[in-house]
Parts: C-alpha cells; structure tokens; sequence
C-alpha cells in the first residue's frame, strides 16, 4: 500500500519518515497554509533523502506556469491538484509536465454524491485522492469522510484515502474502505508542519500488523 505522509517542511524529519517506510512525501505549496513551503525548502529536503520515495507538491487554484516552474526547480516527482482545477486544466498541465510527473486530483468529499465527480477525471490524471469537506481549509482539517459513503467506490484509476487519518483509527479505516493508498498529515503531528515521529512509528507499526 501507498503511504504518503504529506505537509513535510523539515529535512531531517523527511529522511526519517522516509525510511520508516512512507512511499511518498508531500510539500504544500498554498502559502496560505501553515504547512507552506518554498521551492528552496522543498528542494533542500528532496536532496537530503537518502532512499527513493515519491515526492509529491500539493497545489490549489493556481497558474500552470507556476506549478511546471516549482517542479523543474525543485525535482518534485508529482503535483497534487487540491482547488477546483477543471479537467481542461489537468490536461493543458499534462502538457507542459516532464512525461513521467505524476498528477494526482484532490476530491473534497461532502457526501456519497459528490464520488461522481471523479469519474469525470479518469482520463486526464494518474491517480484520485479522496479528503474530507472543510468549508474554509482544502486539507489537514483532521476531520474524516464518512467511511460508509466509499465502501462501493471502485474508481478505474489508484485512489488514497485522506482526511483525519491517524495511528488510533487507520485500521478502523481500512477494515471498511480498500484505498490503493493512504495520505496523513494533521494526524501525525504535534504541530502543523512538525511531526510528531512517535505517531508516524506508531502508523507503521499498527499497518505491520494488519499484514500479519
């Protein structure tokens, strides 16, 4: 399973994330997020990695220029498109992208009923992440979707789960949902863009496990 521990702003707490076995890490770039980082940061960070992981920078309702520039800078291998990108949007950014840059479509999930919107981007992006509804924040809210609403969801592309994930109900989670993925950022912290690396232990180990 893909684990992506997102809202990564400190080197040191990235190399060490990275080796307790996350599969990607992920870099906001909303610079009205408390998680913010700059492409220098970002690109400090990526080169500090030790191992290979995904490095993913997470976007919302910005240029395409913009996101094409951070992303040559920096080596990102990924852009998360967290606002309200249009599927037009998603193909014109596939265009300007290096070939192999994953895109990945960020749904905020009010209700059952808005899952069908993600149909509609299965041809212009990689992969689905799913995160709970917040009427002012797009993401690291803490708060969960209702499981119940994605037991039928079986979309043709990879999808993670996100939304007030933590070690205490990720496998309550994934007893009811069967996600490609996992995305946590508020869940394990002490403080938005610090990470509490006892938490992120404590994530592995109960993921251990479950495949026991």
């Amino acid at each position: 399973m893909r684990i992506k521990i997102c809202g990564i702003t400190k080197p040191e707490q990235g190399q060490k994330i990275a080796r307790m076995g996350a599969t990607a890490l992920g870099f906001i770039c909303v610079e009205r997020s408390p998680r913010y980082v700059t492409p220098s940061q970002i690109k400090e960070i990526i080169q500090h990695l030790s191992i290979s992981v995904d490095t993913i920078g997470v976007f919302a309702n910005v240029e395409i220029s913009e996101i094409t520039q951070i992303v040559t800078e920096t080596g990102l291998s990924g852009v998360q498109l967290h606002g309200s990108e249009s599927t037009e949007f998603c193909q014109q950014l596939r265009s300007k992208l290096p070939g192999k840059t994953e895109i990945i479509k960020a749904f905020r999930i009010r209700t059952a009923e808005c899952l069908s919107e993600t149909e509609l981007y299965t041809d212009y992006v990689d992969t689905l992440l799913l995160d709970a509804y917040h009427p002012q924040m797009l993401g690291g809210t803490g708060q969960t979707i209702n499981w119940a609403d994605l037991r039928q969801f079986s979309p043709t592309l990879p999808w993670m789960l996100a939304g007030g994930l933590n070690p205490d109900n990720i496998l309550a989670a994934l007893i009811k949902v069967k996600p490609n993925g996992i995305d946590l950022s508020s869940g394990v912290e002490k403080s938005p863009g610090d990470k509490d690396l006892d938490l992120v232990a404590q994530l592995f180990a109960n993921l251990s496990s479950r495949s026991l």
